[in-house]
C-alpha cells in the first residue's frame, strides 16, 4: 500500500508519496485537480490518497478515478502555515500512521462525511446571525418571492470541458447566470474566468481552496477571499462582494468576519444534488420539483465530472422559461430584495 498526500498552495497542489516503511516514493506537481488525479496511477492504483479539510477540491475526481480517500482535520495534523495546507510529506504520513483514525470518503459522499453533526450544529446557531446581516443585506439565501425570477448558480469550477459546455448552453438560450469561483481553479484556468465574463455572466468568490470555514482562523479566511478575488480580477472579472461558503459552511463567528469584510454570504434555497452524479433527469427533477419564484439554484462546474449537469441544463432551462420564470444574476436578486 502507498500513501499519497495532496496539499495546496499559493500556486497549485503538491503530492507526496511514500510507503509503509515511510519512505518517500515520488514528490508530484500538479495545476488543477484533473491534473492530480492523472499524475497517480504513474506510481499505482493501491494508493490511499489524503487531502485535509482546508481542501475540497480533489475528492470528487479521485473517488470517480478508483481511489482510497481519507480527509484529515486538524486534531490530526500539525499546524498549518499562513496560507496553504499541511504539507503533501505531513499529510502522506497521517495516513501512513493511522489511516484506520481518519475519514473515509465514500463514493457519493462528501468531503464532510463524518462532520455532519458539527456542520449541522454551525448552521442551526447561525440563524441569528443570518437574519441581523439579511436586513443589513450582507446575507441572501433567496430573492423576492413576489418576482417571477430565478438564478441558476455554479460552484467550483471554472473546470474545463464542463465550464465550456455550460457557457454553451446558457448562450443557446440567451440567459445569464452566477459562476462561484474556486481561486485555485481560475489561477490555472483565466481563459475560462474570461469567457465567462465575455459571455454577460457574474463571477463571484467562492474561496481560494474550497476548506470547511470553521475550521480557519479570521487570517486564514481573509486570505481564502482576497486571493481568489485577486485571481479573479487578473482573469477580467469585475469586483463582486457575492461570496458563497464552500457546503454553506458557517458559524456565527464565520458569518461576522465575512461581513467585516464586506461579503455578502450568498447561499441558495434548492439543492440539486448534482455533485452525486444522480444523472441528468434526477438533476433536473429535484431541480424542477423546487424551483419557485425567486429561488437560487445550487449546480456545479467544478469538483468532479460535471458532464451530468451539462446534459441537465437543457430540460431545466426550457421548464423554467416555459413556466415564465426569467433567470437571472444573484445580484439581481440581491436587488430586489433591498
Amino acid at each position: 500500500m502507498l500513501f499519497a498526500g495532496v496539499a495546496w498552495t499559493a500556486d497549485g497542489y503538491e503530492i507526496e508519496v511514500a510507503g509503509e516503511d515511510g519512505r518517500t516514493v515520488a514528490r508530484l506537481r500538479a495545476r488543477t485537480p484533473g491534473e492530480v488525479v492523472a499524475a497517480l496511477p504513474a506510481v499505482g492504483r493501491d494508493v490511499a490518497v489524503v487531502f485535509d479539510s482546508t481542501n475540497g477540491t480533489v475528492e470528487g475526481g479521485l473517488l470517480s478515478a478508483g481511489f482510497q480517500v481519507y480527509r484529515a482535520d486538524p486534531a490530526q495534523l500539525p499546524g498549518r502555515p499562513a496560507f496553504g495546507s499541511v504539507t503533501a510529506a505531513a499529510l502522506a504520513d497521517a495516513g501512513r500512521r493511522s489511516a484506520a483514525g481518519l475519514a473515509r470518503i465514500a463514493p457519493g459522499g462528501g468531503a464532510l462525511d463524518g462532520r455532519g453533526e458539527e456542520y449541522s450544529l454551525g448552521i442551526a446557531a447561525s440563524a441569528g446571525a443570518e437574519a441581523d446581516l439579511a436586513r443589513s443585506g450582507r446575507f441572501l439565501a433567496h430573492g423576492a418571492r413576489d418576482r417571477a425570477e430565478i438564478a441558476l448558480t455554479f460552484d467550483d469550477g471554472p473546470c474545463p470541458p464542463y465550464t465550456r459546455g455550460i457557457l454553451d448552453v446558457l448562450a443557446r438560450y440567451d440567459v445569464r447566470a452566477t459562476f462561484f469561483c474556486v481561486g485555485l481553479h481560475a489561477a490555472a484556468h483565466p481563459d475560462e474566468v474570461a469567457r465567462i465574463v465575455d459571455s454577460g455572466h457574474l463571477v463571484a468568490n467562492h474561496s481560494w481552496s474550497h476548506p470547511f470555514l470553521p475550521d480557519l482562523s479570521r487570517p486564514e479566511l481573509a486570505g481564502q477571499v482576497e486571493r481568489t478575488s485577486e485571481a479573479l480580477a487578473r482573469a477580467g472579472a469585475a469586483a463582486s462582494a457575492y461570496f458563497r461558503p464552500p457546503y454553506g459552511s458557517r458559524t456565527p463567528e464565520v458569518l461576522g468576519w465575512l461581513a467585516a469584510q464586506g461579503s455578502v454570504v450568498t447561499l441558495w434555497d434548492v439543492e440539486s444534488s448534482d455533485w452525486a452524479c444522480p444523472g441528468a433527469d434526477a438533476i433536473a427533477r429535484r431541480t424542477l420539483d423546487k424551483a419557485t419564484a425567486g429561488s437560487i439554484v445550487l449546480l456545479h462546474d467544478g469538483g468532479g465530472d460535471r458532464s451530468q449537469t451539462v446534459e441537465a441544463l437543457p430540460s431545466i432551462i426550457e421548464s423554467l422559461l416555459s413556466d415564465g420564470y426569467g433567470l437571472v444574476t444573484v445580484d439581481r436578486l440581491g436587488q430586489a430584495q433591498s
